[in-house]
């Protein structure tokens, strides 16, 4: 799947920046917006006219943990039909598995470096 209306919902400031500097160098066109917290975009997004055709998600949050934001996404009729691919600093196994369980479309751990974001972002932005 290939997407133009994208979501991040991250608490880290310099993640998000980074983040969107890497969308901003693939695509000119594509929409972005982001949340701090995960309850503020459940609450915004269940009462969204325009939802985004995919949502990358942190997992390590206060308030409300990316797996939370998972569960309960996936419980909304409204919501549960958008991808949500984790985008987190965790790269275990066991995480991996508990996020596909709780139905994450992808997940891909943060990479270190700049371009190899771009690289793994290219493939899914148009």
């Amino acid at each position: 799947m290939i997407f133009s209306n994208i979501l991040l919902i991250d608490d880290d400031d310099d993640d998000q920046e980074i983040f969107q500097t890497a969308i901003q160098q693939i695509s000119s066109t594509v929409q972005y917006n982001y949340f701090n917290s995960a309850r503020e975009a459940l609450a915004k997004l269940a009462l969204s006219e325009r939802l985004p055709e995919v949502i990358f998600l942190d997992l390590n949050m206060p308030l409300m943990t990316g797996q939370e934001f998972l569960f309960h996404i996936k419980q909304n009729q409204y919501l549960a039909h958008i991808p949500i691919i984790i985008f987190s600093t965790a790269s275990d196994s066991a995480t991996k598995e508990l996020t596909k369980d709780l139905g994450a479309y992808d997940f891909i751990t943060k990479p270190g470096d700049f371009n190899e974001l771009i690289d793994l972002l290219k493939p899914l932005i148009r």
